[in-house]
């Protein structure tokens, strides 16, 4: 059996998310909304494969985007094209400037270690390197529930500021990647998944 059939990833209840106030596109708020869905009454881990068509729960996704301003001051965004052999089939060809992906059950391993954590620091060293020092905040949330794949997901936005441009991937699937100064990224808004097209608008635009 292939990973996504196995893989029982953290999920909350969507009508959880709905209570705390339900919106389309990028929320800024994500404090706010993590202290109460991550609790652990809401938390359960429950098998990928039937996650993906419902839409009853949201699954957790951290979505990393690297950030460089060089010398001059303009600001490069980490970017890449997804591969046709990613977990999910509805993304592949598609530009994104998002690393990251499921929270899954052995993230809980660690003890005392919080799940979410362990697992958006697994998620990374699986993808990519980083090979400069660099800073991290968690900025937002996204929600699309205008497509199937946004449907079942809500994305934690973390920006990760790197001194240095070097950032390069682990996995073959992450190809035609690098950083790309963000105001070309914004102009060409419609090569890239939802996810990066809402990021880049709200964070960049």
């Amino acid at each position: 059996m292939s990973q996504v059939l196995t893989e029982q990833v953290l999920v909350v209840p969507t009508p959880v998310f709905h209570k705390l106030g339900h919106f389309q596109g990028f929320c800024a708020d994500a404090e706010r909304y993590l202290a109460e869905l991550l609790k652990v009454e809401h938390v359960s881990y429950r098998p990928r494969a039937e996650m993906e068509q419902d839409p009853t729960f949201k699954q957790l996704i951290p979505y990393c985007i690297f950030r460089h301003v060089d010398t001059a001051g303009r600001t490069h965004i980490f970017q890449y094209t997804r591969g046709k052999g990613q977990g999910e089939g509805r993304l592949h060809s598609k530009r994104s400037i998002g690393i990251g992906g499921h929270i899954s059950v052995e993230d809980t391993s660690v003890a005392g270690a919080d799940p979410y954590q362990e697992g958006l620091r697994r998620e990374l060293a699986e993808e990519v390197a980083i090979d400069t020092a660099y800073s991290e905040r968690c900025v937002g949330l996204i929600n699309d529930d205008e497509s199937p794949v946004g449907r079942v997901h809500l994305g934690v936005v973390h920006i990760f500021d790197v001194a240095e441009p070097r950032v390069s991937p682990r996995e073959a699937e992450i190809i035609e990647c690098g950083f790309r100064p963000v105001d070309e990224l914004l102009a060409d808004l419609n090569g890239f998944e939802t996810w990066s097209s809402i990021c880049l608008r709200a964070l960049f635009g």
